[in-house]
């Protein structure tokens, strides 16, 4: 069992962060800012060409982190490869001794930097985690037997602030139905939306994660708004951050507010810096 997997089944809140692939085959800055990671960290997730920008396989990030002690968090994503890739892979995965992984749909390819590339999703992201259960248990999706059979931890994302929310709620059954072990949220920035959530999937029995964004300024949370369905930055939290003679420390402490409604709602938080994991530290305070 990974140590992620340890501490959410013991019940510690645990601490995620993230670190991007490069566009480039050099991979000294990504190794060196996993390393230098708080020791509050337990596991660094692996983005699988995010926001459909093609980068480096995060299989080889995950796997040179785990090399060097870093447990990984491998995303993948059904957008880029069909159901053979995706096993392949799996397997793949699991040879190099990666257990934690973060299933996704993925962002189709015309919000990303190939915008003429052909989108696959030949699986979504409930019937990849029956994928992984289907490897775990001996056999493909095709109900052919496995030579030796990989163990996982899989996880699922979750959306707290779309609408309708009992619509969003369905598919958060269905992946916790389907085999997932945690769920890591998109970013929440309002009390009652996190709690409205956890009301609801308390009883499924799944750890949830809090994804918190760390909000540089006023026009990253427009940004966010705007660009990133399911996310939603109040009106009140875009007046700190507009009004404020520091609008990162301020983003501090906006973070750090969710920080400490994760530690009363939720099993632990997932942490997306975006180039200032130095603040880790005081968003953890």
């Amino acid at each position: 069992m990974s140590r992620f997997a340890e501490k959410l089944a013991g019940g510690e809140f645990v601490v995620t962060a993230e670190i991007a692939p490069p566009k480039g085959v050099s991979l000294d800055q990504e190794l060196a800012l996993a390393a230098s990671l708080p020791a509050e960290v337990t596991a660094v997730n692996v983005t699988d060409n995010q926001g459909a920008n093609m980068r480096m396989a995060p299989l080889a990030v995950a796997a040179l982190l785990r090399q060097r002690g870093i447990e990984p968090i491998l995303q993948m994503t059904c957008r880029d490869r069909n159901r053979m890739a995706l096993q392949s892979d799996l397997l793949a995965a699991s040879a190099l001794g990666i257990e934690n992984l973060l299933l996704l749909s993925g962002d189709h390819p015309r919000f990303g930097d190939h915008p003429q590339a052909r989108p696959v999703f030949d699986l979504d992201s409930v019937q990849l985690l029956r994928a992984a259960e289907a490897l775990m248990a001996g056999h493909d999706l095709a109900g052919r037997p496995l030579q030796t059979s990989p163990v996982f931890f899989p996880g699922a994302a979750v959306t707290p602030e779309a609408e309708p929310f009992e619509l969003m709620f369905q598919k958060v059954q269905k992946k916790a139905a389907s085999g997932a072990r945690f769920f890591q949220t998109q970013a929440v920035f309002r009390e009652e939306s996190l709690r409205r959530f956890m009301a609801q999937a308390r009883p499924l029995g799944v750890p949830v994660v809090l994804g918190v964004i760390l909000l540089k300024n006023v026009r990253m949370a427009r940004y966010l708004n705007e660009h990133i369905p399911g996310v939603r930055v109040p009106e009140d939290i875009m007046t700190r951050l507009s009004e404020a003679a520091d609008p990162l420390e301020q983003g501090v402490i906006i973070a750090r507010e969710m920080v400490a409604l994760a530690r009363s709602e939720c099993q632990g938080v997932h942490l997306m810096t975006l180039g200032c994991e130095d603040r880790i530290p005081q968003i953890l305070c």
